[in-house]
């Protein structure tokens, strides 16, 4: 009889924790549901358009022999970084280079011959993995506490990191960020670069130079070569691994061979909306409904080819 009373009074107590744990991370939800709705008000102010028409001069064009990829170049987080990459892209610096890394589930990276003159021929260039923030610096929020941020969110199409504490914030390697590869000096980093292509290693946030996004073209960025083999496999040579036919400034490229692209508005009401949407998860497929948790590297920022 002493067992059954003990056995019922610890189910009281942990249907009780249960409970309040539940409630706990509703109000949780309904706090970041009101900070959400409130900066998505604020920046519906100043961008009310669902759409951003991505500006061609941020463009660049990298041809593979299966198909055409579409970077986003962000200027405004890594300046340094991309007036380098537009200089090389610009001087045929990439063209005929492989994709000589290439991990399933972690990156495609490309440059020139270790030690070649191309190579030794660039600038190091010093980091830009992060940047100081002031009072009047805004995003849209998509989650608190996350595991290598305080914070995290969009601006101008991008995924980031915040940390309100240290006054900080830097983009975060979600699949398909472009970044710079280095070696083990911070300040190391030239031409070789590297696209997310699975899981996103997040370790590496604020370590390295993410400087653009591929927007369009994904599917042939996931059927580069991989340069790695399972062991008993034969080893993949460097005669298997895949070329860069050209990268080109897509402001360079004759009209005809032009990609315009719109991206999801970050800024607008409407994604604010959607992300609220997929916090609640609030329809009648989960009839199991998941914590309210969202993670930004599963947020999509959706592509489309502007209308002519």
């Amino acid at each position: 009889m002493q067992v059954q009373k003990l056995l019922l009074t610890s189910l009281a107590v942990f249907g009780s924790l249960s409970l309040t744990l539940s409630a706990e991370l509703r109000a949780e939800q309904n706090v970041q549901a009101q900070i959400m709705a409130k900066v998505a008000a604020d920046n519906a102010l100043k961008n009310p358009d669902e759409w951003r028409t991505v500006d061609i001069n941020n463009m660049v064009l990298l041809t593979l022999p299966h198909g055409k990829v579409v970077i986003e170049l962000a200027p405004q987080f890594s300046p340094k970084h991309v007036e380098q990459f537009i200089r090389l892209t610009k001087a045929s610096h990439y063209d005929g280079n492989k994709f000589y890394r290439v991990i399933d589930g972690f990156v495609a990276q490309a440059g020139p011959e270790d030690g070649s003159l191309a190579d030794r021929s660039v600038t190091a260039l010093a980091l830009e993995g992060e940047w100081p923030t002031d009072k009047d610096w805004s995003f849209t929020l998509v989650q608190k506490n996350d595991l290598f941020a305080e914070q995290t969110g969009f601006k101008d199409g991008f995924s980031l990191g915040y940390s309100p504490s240290e006054n900080r914030a830097w983009l975060t390697h979600c699949p398909g960020v472009v970044a710079m590869a280095r070696g083990n000096e911070a300040d190391s980093a030239s031409s070789h670069f590297y696209i997310t292509n699975g899981q996103a290693p997040r370790y590496l946030d604020r370590i390295m130079t993410i400087f653009g996004r591929v927007i369009y073209g994904m599917n042939h960025v996931q059927a580069i070569t991989r340069t790695t083999s399972i062991e008993g496999e034969t080893a993949v040579g460097r005669s298997a691994h895949t070329p860069i036919i050209s990268m080109k400034m897509m402001a360079d490229v004759p009209l005809a061979g032009q990609i315009q692209l719109e991206v999801k508005n970050t800024e607008s009401k409407l994604f604010a909306k959607k992300l609220t949407e997929r916090i609640e998860r609030d329809n009648a497929f989960f009839f199991k409904q998941p914590p309210p948790v969202l993670d930004v590297c599963q947020t999509p920022v959706v592509t489309r080819i502007k209308a002519s």
